[in-house]
C-alpha cells in the first residue's frame, strides 16, 4: 500500500497536499483499490465554499458510487480536468496525475486535525 509520508489523510480516506494556503486533494491508493476500476469522477462544486467533512463531488467506479468528502473548509478553486477523459488515473496514480480538486484554504489551522501516514495505516489496518 502506497502512502507516501508528506501527506495527510482523512478518515473517509482522501489525501491532503498542503501548500501555503491551497490545499490539493485526491483519494489514496487503499480508496481507490477498494473501490475498483474508477470510470467517472464528478465534481460540480467548482467555485463553491464548503467546509470540512461537505461533499464535493463523487466517484463511479464499476460497481458503486461513493461521496467525495471535503477534508477542510475552503473554496474549491481547481478541477482536475484530464480525469474527465482519463479517471482511470484516480487507480493507476492516485497521489499524482489523479489528484481531484484544489481548495483555496479558509482555515489552515484545520490540517493539524488530519492523519498522519501512520495513524491512516493504523485506521485500514482496523
Amino acid at each position: 500500500m502506497n502512502l507516501p509520508s508528506e501527506l495527510k489523510y482523512t478518515k473517509d480516506h482522501e489525501w491532503v497536499k498542503v501548500e501555503g494556503d491551497v490545499a490539493t486533494v485526491g483519494i489514496t491508493d487503499f480508496a481507490q483499490s477498494e473501490l475498483g476500476d474508477i470510470v467517472y469522477v464528478d465534481v460540480d462544486t467548482l467555485d463553491e465554499t464548503l467546509d470540512a467533512e461537505e461533499v464535493f463531488g463523487s466517484v463511479e467506479a464499476v460497481k458503486t458510487v461513493s461521496d467525495l468528502f471535503m477534508p477542510l473548509s475552503g473554496e474549491i478553486v481547481e478541477f482536475n480536468e484530464t480525469l474527465e477523459d482519463e479517471p482511470e488515473l484516480v487507480n493507476s496514480d492516485p497521489y499524482g496525475q489523479g489528484w481531484m480538486i484544489k481548495i483555496k484554504l479558509s482555515d489552515a489551522s484545520q490540517v493539524e486535525g488530519l492523519l498522519d501516514a501512520t495513524a491512516y495505516q493504523e485506521l485500514i489496518k482496523a
